[in-house]
């Protein structure tokens, strides 16, 4: 059995964090990669674990030594995916799960073209402005920016695979198992 790269991409607010939690439960043997990124810890995340938090001069030393899979600008701050964890654990046969941006699934695509690129939707328009607002981690001015990369990512969603609805986290976290299978 081949072992898959699943890449989960959606617009920020639609759930990716829940789905893949409750992915994780339903295959536990799959490994998330953890992004490093050069923004700041929200509450109660913790280095390693949410994200590897790292300079801008760090984030530079990885992208010149070659040592993430993609890299992207969102937001005002970079994310990226170092490639040897993801590497390594394909060669031990462990599935693996990326979520990260548009662009980022771009750039997976190019340097490893047997990935599954899924995009995670939300019911509707109205339901991702009020998870957004929601959630209370940004300013009023950073959910703007938030929703506009949204509708520019909606727009690109027919460069996925496939396409998820999470207007039900627990059928969302089944369809992306079954990609990971």
């Amino acid at each position: 059995m081949a072992t898959h790269l699943v890449v989960l991409s959606g617009p920020s607010g639609v759930g990716k964090s829940s789905v893949i939690q409750a992915a994780l439960k339903e295959m536990p043997q799959t490994w998330l990669s953890v992004s490093a990124t050069t923004r700041q810890p929200r509450p109660g995340e913790v280095d390693g674990v949410n994200y590897f938090y790292v300079t801008n001069e760090a984030f530079d030393q990885l992208i010149s030594e070659d040592n993430l899979l993609e890299w992207a600008e969102f937001a005002g701050n970079r994310y990226g995916t170092p490639r040897k964890p993801v590497e390594d654990k394909l060669a031990q046969d462990v599935p693996v799960l990326l979520e990260i941006e548009l662009q980022g699934a771009r750039q997976v695509r190019k340097s490893m073209p047997d990935a599954v690129l899924v995009f995670l939707t939300p019911p509707s328009w109205s339901d991702l402005e009020s998870r957004l607002a929601g959630r209370g981690t940004e300013t009023p001015e950073e959910v703007a920016i938030r929703l506009a990369t949204a509708q520019h990512e909606l727009d690109s969603a027919g460069f996925f695979d496939y396409s998820i609805t999470n207007d039900d986290v627990a059928q969302a976290a089944t369809e992306l198992v079954s990609f990971l299978k």
